[in-house]
């Protein structure tokens, strides 16, 4: 019998380079062109043992012979499956051992030949195993790196459920495989093999969460397959070698779908690994003298597989899918987040699981010495006792709001950290600076995320007590609330834990969570995509697939930080089924990946009470997102796409501007217009100390836009403000007419707009550098005497403009219980608007390598610049001289 028999053979393009007799299993991994051949086997195996094959009822019976624990899905061991001929052959010579009272040459040589025919056979069963787990990845990487571009084959969830814990169960038997295979080709009486069965055994955690999430992962592979025939198809060409087609070459490999070898995979796991795990062990201690150093070594393997099994075994048949609960039924994680929980006042990180019969809430806790994720139980609640609205007795959720000033500095901070980082990197500094670094970021980032969440979610459990998260969008708070009320309806049962049961759920979640990690910058991979900086244009088209006339109108988020947030909201479109809206926007890029679109009814009813705590009036319609793929926006062309969402289709187009060209201040060029032409050049020809253009629109907006919540930091529509910027630069005789028709928000966008094209910044060129360094004084006297003669050191339009827009900015602070911009907003808005310098000034590389990003010089350049605006906005008054005073005063042109 050839040696192929007892050790299939590696195929041609699978994951294992090729090696020689000699170094048959090299550690590292080359190309899928490397192939493993079992010629090199021949030869080194005397004699022609028996061959291997799984045979169930001789399983059985030999599980009842040795009466072994019930078998469960829980165990890692390969098993070696001896035929009917092989066992008979073992049990002959076992009872002749028995029967002899002492050990003879023969019967050791005996032993020795078995111990070898029991690893031979696990050698066989691994070999199909890894077969098959490899099968299962060489698609993975692929899917996961087109999940990242425009066009993904699966999303990174549905790439994660699918795949789940497939990794680390290659890794477990690709290791045991590379330590026992060369053992077996060099078998002798003195070679060990315990520590492999040893470790193998330490292991076991794997295979439960593998398990649990089987069916699961079945599932979403098949609808997946349904939903998208390219996926479809990678599933169908899945590549399988069995152990009989390595004996010819010639043969193609067999031709499996995902689900199949999937299937095989849990078979392999349940029927062959779990099932007969003591068995194998037992067989090998049967055949293993007990003064052979193995021996206490298999010994204690098999206490550890007995001790795991009997924790958590609860039933003697094959019945785990997801978690096994009374009466066999099954429960699923259906979805798990990170999330800030309300407790008395007071923000906490949770991690939240949604079952399918209850709702965990869980916290994490400190890792110390290196030990694994740990969860501590805060509270559940059944689905059938989870209600949305609480007793009419309830009080309304308070929720401390952080200020935006606060949220602000420190995502300052967390830029100025990530460029040090970088700085430190490229410099090949030791590693604890980098590790005191990134330990800073992380705290950071935890305390960022942990403040921006605001929108509440309040769930009540049968006693009308009530728990409350903060999410940070829409979009995510309607996920949580559809997924619950879906599930809610297909949940009949009430599940009450015990103590224990609640326990064991528990510890169950480090395995099955899908969200691993908190969203840090330490838990991001190295290769990782850091996303856009700098500014999108969104022109929000039209929506077709209504049904029936709604008032409707859309929002758009973006993620950055690690969370996601409205950015933009177009106006309403009143009673239609095709509303077209044509609006375009322009939302600043901080790292961001993702963008993300829901669809709104406004309800015009003031006096609708909310029926869920927390929940608006105005009803969500659908929601869908897309990646914001670099190579595919950076082009300079728009680019169209539709965003299906519950039958509603919404079309787009996006158009991406880098940061270091839309951070630019071009050179005046225009001899006419207001738009990119010196503001003394234009107060000169309007005879005027303020020009026409901030008179004009800071007039509308204090008429009917301080109590606009988010005036200056909503995004007006672009085509409005383009009509508007047209309107000024060609002297428009009806432009107060035009202005009076749009919505406020645009003559806002209008007037950023304005300070934002001048050829030199309204803080001018030569003194940017001394307000940047009068601001970092520490003497609150020396800075109060250079700040203000810097002030009066601008030219006088400068001046007399700047002043005229204090006032109305400190107006516009006055109503921030309304509006929601607090002088800091409004530092932050028009900070870098009014100071930042012209393109020679600007510390930003004209042609940067890299896309400019939060982490980099610009960053500390913003923060001054926000610093010294809000400085003035600080200011009760602005002491001017008499002769300045008096300009400004009795300018009538003003």
């Amino acid at each position: 019998m050839s040696e192929a028999t007892i050790v299939s053979v590696r195929k041609t393009g699978q994951i294992w380079p090729p090696g020689a007799h000699h170094d048959l299993v090299p550690h590292g991994r080359t190309s899928h062109d490397n192939s493993f051949h079992g010629d090199h086997l021949d030869g080194h195996f005397p004699g022609t043992p028996p061959t291997y094959g799984y045979d169930a009822d001789r399983a059985e019976e030999q599980r009842r012979h040795h009466d072994i624990l019930p078998y469960i899905d829980d165990s890692p061991s390969s098993s070696p499956h001896l035929s009917s001929k092989s066992r008979s052959s073992r049990d002959t010579l076992s009872s002749g051992s028995l029967e002899s009272s002492k050990s003879t040459e023969c019967d050791l040589e005996k032993g020795l030949e078995m111990r070898k025919w029991v690893l031979s056979g696990i050698l066989a069963t691994e070999e199909t195993y890894l077969s098959h787990l490899e099968a299962l990845l060489l698609p993975m990487k692929p899917l996961k790196a087109a999940a990242t571009t425009s066009q993904p084959v699966l999303t990174v969830p549905q790439i994660e459920t699918i795949f789940f814990k497939v990794p680390e169960l290659y890794e477990i038997h690709r290791e045991f495989y590379d330590g026992l295979f060369p053992r077996v080709q060099q078998w002798s009486h003195h070679q060990r093999v315990g520590d492999l069965f040893q470790k193998l055994a330490s292991q076991l955690g794997v295979y439960r969460a593998f398990v649990d999430n089987y069916e699961l992962a079945v599932e979403t592979a098949e609808k997946c397959c349904q939903a998208n025939t390219q996926f479809a198809e990678i599933s169908e060409n899945l590549k399988v070698r069995s152990p009989k087609d390595s004996k010819d070459q010639t043969k193609k490999s067999g031709l499996l779908n995902l689900p199949i070898v999937m299937c095989t995979v849990h078979m392999y796991m349940y029927k062959i690994n779990i099932s007969t795990s003591t068995a194998v062990l037992q067989d090998l201690l049967k055949h293993t003298p007990t003064s052979h150093p193995d021996h206490p070594l298999l010994q204690d393997a098999l206490r550890i597989s007995q001790n795991f099994l009997s924790s958590i075994n609860e039933e003697t048949t094959p019945r785990r899918q997801s978690m096994t609960v009374k009466k066999g039924e099954s429960r699923q994680l259906l979805r798990d987040s990170f999330m800030v929980e309300l407790v008395e006042g007071a923000r906490k990180l949770r991690h939240v699981f949604l079952f399918t019969d209850l709702l965990l809430c869980a916290k994490l806790k400190k890792q110390i010495g290196g030990k694994n994720q740990q969860y501590d139980s805060k509270w559940y609640i059944p689905l059938t006792e989870l209600a949305f609205q609480g007793p009419e007795e309830t009080e309304p959720l308070t929720i401390p709001q952080v200020p935006d000033e606060e949220l602000d500095a420190m995502k300052v901070k967390i830029s100025h950290l990530r460029s040090e980082i970088q700085r430190e990197k490229r410099g090949n500094k030791g590693s604890k600076v980098i590790d005191r670094l990134k330990k800073k970021l992380s705290e950071q980032e935890s305390l960022l995320l942990l403040t921006s969440p605001s929108l509440p979610i309040r769930v009540y459990n049968k006693n009308g007590k009530s728990y409350s998260f903060l999410i940070a969008s829409d979009y995510e708070r309607a996920e949580w609330r559809e997924i619950m009320k879906e599930q809610q309806k297909k949940c009949l049962k009430t599940s009450s834990l015990t103590s224990m049961e609640l326990q064991m759920l528990t510890s169950s979640c480090v395995k099955l969570q899908t969200v691993h990690h908190i969203p840090l910058s330490i838990n991001k991979e190295e290769d990782e995509s850091p996303g856009l900086h700098g500014f999108l244009n969104v022109i929000v088209h039209s929506a077709s697939g209504l049904k029936q006339s709604l008032n409707l109108y859309c929002t758009l988020e973006v993620d950055s930080f690690g969370f996601f947030s409205n950015k933009a909201k177009t106006r309403v479109y009143r009673y239609t089924t095709e509303p077209k809206w044509n609006e375009e926007f322009e939302i600043e890029l901080e790292g961001s990946q993702t963008l993300r679109l829901l669809c709104f009814e406004k309800c015009y009813n003031k006096t609708k009470p909310n029926k869920e705590d927390g929940e608006g009036t105005d009803r969500i319609m659908g929601k869908g997102q897309i990646p914001l793929d670099p190579p595919t926006l950076q082009g300079k062309d728009w680019q169209r796409t539709v965003i299906p969402m519950n039958g509603i289709e919404v079309k787009l187009s996006m158009k991406f501007t880098s940061r270091e060209f839309s951070l630019k201040r071009m050179p005046s060029r225009k001899p006419m217009g207001v738009f990119g032409v010196k503001i003394s050049t234009v107060t000169r020809r309007e005879r005027s100390k303020v020009p026409y253009i901030v008179r004009q629109c800071l007039e509308e907006i204090e008429r009917r836009g301080l109590e606009e919540v988010g005036i200056y930091r909503v995004s007006g529509v672009a085509t409005d403000i383009q009509a508007l910027k047209t309107a000024f630069d060609t002297n428009h005789k009806d432009v107060s007419v035009m202005m009076s028709e749009m919505d406020v928000n645009a003559i806002a966008g209008t007037l950023k707009l304005y300070f934002r094209e001048l050829p030199e910044p309204l803080f001018t060129d030569d003194l940017y550098p001394n307000f940047a360094g009068g601001i970092t004084l520490s003497d609150s006297v020396a800075k109060e005497s250079c700040m203000l003669n810097l002030l009066l050191s601008l030219p006088e339009p400068n001046l007399v403009t700047f002043l005229f827009l204090l006032d109305h900015m400190k107006r516009v602070a006055e109503k921030e219980s309304v509006n929601k911009m607090s002088l800091h907003n409004l530092a932050t808005v028009f900070g870098p608007t009014l100071l930042r310098p012209s393109e020679k000034d600007s510390k930003i590389p004209t042609n940067p390598t890299q896309p400019i990003s939060m982490g980099d010089s610009w960053s500390l350049e913003v923060m001054a610049q926000v610093q010294v605006l809000l400085y003035f906005l600080q200011l009760e008054t602005i002491p001017t001289p008499d002769s300045k005073r008096q300009s400004i005063l009795f300018s009538t042109e003003v």
